[in-house]
Formats: C-alpha cells, sequence, structure tokens
C-alpha cells in the first residue's frame, strides 16, 4: 500500500498556531486533561462540540465548532492516520508529515539529508544545507511514541554527521523505548573514531544495530561506488570499532552492475576478515534518486546474477554467519534461496504489480518498491 508520509491538503477550520508542532493522536474525548496538552483529537465523526485542553482537532469531516484554536480537516492523502500515530502540524503549509504511526513496523527517522559520500546509486540523494530541526522534532516526538514499538530506524544522509546529538538521540531512545529495537543506517567513516563509537557504546542501548554498507572487497572498488577515496578503510575502522564496544554491526552490500562482479569475492572477504559483524544484508537496488538516474548503468536483471548470489550466500552460511536477501522478489530467487529471502520494503513504498495477481505466495514475498513498477526482472511470474 503506498502512503504518502508528508503531505499538503491540511484545511484550517479555525485560528491556527503560528510555528509547526509535534502531537500524538487521540481517538479518546475523555481523555484525563493532564494529558490532552501533547495529543490531537482525532475526530471521525460530528460531535456538537469538542473538549477543550487537547494540542488540536483533525477532523475527518464535518464542520468545525466554535471557540476552539488549531482546528483542521484532514486531507484525502492522511486518511490512514490513526490513534497512536505521532504527526507534524505545519500550519503555514497546510501539512502534516506522519513522524510515526502505530500501527507500521516500518517507521524510521531521517535525522539529517548532509551526507560525507555521494553514492552512485543513493536513494536519498545528499543535500548540504542546514536541517538541525528535523532532530528537534524527533527530540519532540520519541517520548509521545508508545513503548510498544518494535522497531525503530534511523537514516540519513549521514546520521554520524551529528555527532554529539546522534548519542544523545540514542539516549533518549533508550530513556523512553527501552524495549524498541533501534536500527541505524550509517556509512560508518565518523565511526573510524574511536572516542564517538566508544560515546555510541556507552549509551548501552539494549537492541542498537548499526547498518554499514561494503561494496566490494577491494577498497578502490567501494570508494569509487561511495565517491570518496578513503571510506573503505574509515568504515572498517569504524565496523571495528561499533564491535570492541559491544554494538551490534550489520553489513550491507548493494547489488547492482558496479557491484554484483565482485559478489562472491565479497563474501570471501567478509567470511575470512569480518566474521563478527551480527548480519549480512544482500540487497537489491531501490530505483530512486541517484539509481534512477544512473540506472542504465546500474541495472542488471536479478535473474542474470542468481549464479554469483547463490555462491555469495552460501560462503557466508558456511561460515556461521547470519545473512539475508533484501528487495527481490520470490519468483526471481532460486529455489533454495526462498529461505533467506526476506519482506525488506517499508510499507508506505511497497507495491505488487499486475503480474503478482493471484500468486500463491504473495503473502511471503517481499514484493517491489514503487519506484520500481515500471524496471523489473524479466522472471517475475505469479506461482499458481
Amino acid at each position: 500500500m503506498l502512503v504518502k508520509l508528508a503531505a499538503r491538503g491540511l484545511r484550517a477550520l479555525s485560528p491556527t498556531s503560528r510555528a509547526p508542532f509535534i502531537a500524538r493522536l487521540s481517538e479518546d474525548p475523555s481523555l484525563p486533561e493532564a494529558e490532552r496538552t501533547t495529543d490531537m483529537l482525532l475526530v471521525s465523526k460530528e460531535a456538537p462540540e469538542f473538549p477543550q485542553g487537547f494540542r488540536g482537532y483533525l477532523l475527518r469531516s464535518g464542520t468545525p465548532v466554535s471557540g476552539r484554536e488549531d482546528v483542521y480537516l484532514l486531507g484525502s492523502d492522511h486518511r490512514y492516520l490513526r490513534a497512536g500515530d505521532v504527526v507534524r502540524i505545519d500550519p503555514a503549509r497546510g501539512s502534516v508529515s506522519a513522524l510515526y504511526r502505530a500501527a507500521s513496523r516500518s517507521n524510521t527517522f531521517l535525522v539529517t539529508e548532509r551526507c560525507d559520500n555521494f553514492c552512485v546509486m543513493c536513494s536519498q540523494p545528499p543535500k548540504d544545507h542546514e536541517d538541525d530541526w528535523l532532530v528537534d522534532d524527533l527530540e519532540r516526538a520519541i517520548p509521545l511514541i508508545s513503548p510498544e514499538a518494535t522497531e525503530i530506524g534511523i537514516t540519513g544522509g549521514e546520521p554520524a554527521l551529528l555527532g554529539e546529538r546522534l548519542v544523545q538521540l540514542l539516549v533518549l531512545l533508550r530513556q523512553y523505548l527501552p524495549r524498541t529495537s533501534v536500527h541505524v543506517l550509517s556509512n560508518g567513516r565518523r565511526l573510524s573514531d574511536f572516542s564517538f563509537a566508544r560515546a555510541v557504546g556507552d549509551v548501552k542501548h539494549p537492541d542498537l544495530m548499526f547498518g554499514i554498507p561494503l561494496y566490494s572487497d577491494l577498497p578502490d572498488e567501494h570508494d569509487y561506488i561511495v565517491q570518496a577515496r578513503g571510506a573503505f578503510d574509515e568504515a572498517v575502522r569504524g565496523i571495528l570499532n561499533l564491535k570492541r564496544r559491544h554494538v551490534r554491526v550489520e553489513l550491507r552490500f548493494v547489488i547492482h552492475r558496479e557491484t554484483v562482479g565482485r559478489m562472491p569475492e565479497f563474501a570471501q572477504f567478509v567470511a575470512r576478515n569480518l566474521t563478527f559483524v551480527d548480519h549480512v544484508a544482500l540487497m537489491g537496488l531501490e530505483p530512486v534518486g541517484f539509481a534512477k538516474a544512473n540506472l542504465e548503468g546500474l541495472w542488471i536483471d536479478p535473474v542474470d546474477y542468481q549464479g554469483s548470489l547463490r555462491e555469495s550466500v552460501m560462503t557466508l552460511e558456511r561460515a556461521g554467519m547470519a545473512v539475508s536477501i533484501y528487495n527481490h522478489q520470490l519468483c526471481v530467487l532460486a529455489p533454495m534461496l526462498h529461505r533467506f529471502a526476506r519482506k525488506s520494503i517499508s510499507d508506505w513504498k511497497n507495491i505488487y504489480v499486475e503480474a503478482c495477481e493471484g500468486c500463491r505466495r504473495r503473502d511471503d514475498c517481499g514484493g517491489f518498491f514503487a519506484s520500481a513498477a515500471s524496471r523489473h526482472s524479466r522472471g517475475v511470474v505469479a506461482y499458481t
């Protein structure tokens, strides 16, 4: 199901706040008054009056009741919002952004758009501008998130560029969401500074993992992919430093034309030298951002690299490593690889194409990125 996490279309029905604000959604008009100041009341049917004290009011339909501020009519793009969700309301822009969705397992926080890599297939092209407000918002949002949340992702840009603010964010997550898994996507380079890696480890978050990419066993090839000289060595040192501080690490390898040639050698390198990492993910390409711009030079049909993928997975498994295949459809994978395939695409950008209609394994399959609707494997076929 495609979901617009941020969109305009919010219509003010009353006087509004001057600045953007963060709130949790509630459908309980009898919420104790002491708890109302951080919550917006989500109103699904017309009511004669709105109880006072809420941070604001979101109407699915109907007309406003006088005497209340920050009353808004939701647009059609945000009908999916439910109680427990945490949103950012921008009255001036008439926009609402879903920062956290209680019913979703795909909640990821963008903490910066700045990055010190420039990967040829980056799905979130970096922007060199001041965006500290992203972390400001998250620091206000985290206390509002349900402590029953299963997992939170942190992504960028490069989150490690935040330095001490990233550490503070991890402390906040440990404080308010101690039972929630936290997965940080990082290129690992700033973590080559042991003092920074030590600060991350000293947070002692009970369920923290860093996902760090390596795109080759050869430093020059990795550095070319990320367009940064010395990046391979820094990433490896970052991995070593995190493990020294007992922080779990996932290696990520994105498969495309520039990386697939040495995928088996990469697996051998990892099996010989990095067996202490906690997970290895071999990932299909997301054709958006720079990957879309460079698609003709990057695209390779998954059908054409099944032999290399199988060899790589078996190498890692024989070394006793946990390995998964992300962003691939079951029908394009060799049957022996199905047990490694994961439903890894975030629900808000996950689709199935026409060829999937009637497939008996659809519920087991990860499907496609929405951006891949017009460019996917020739091997896609329904299991009947």
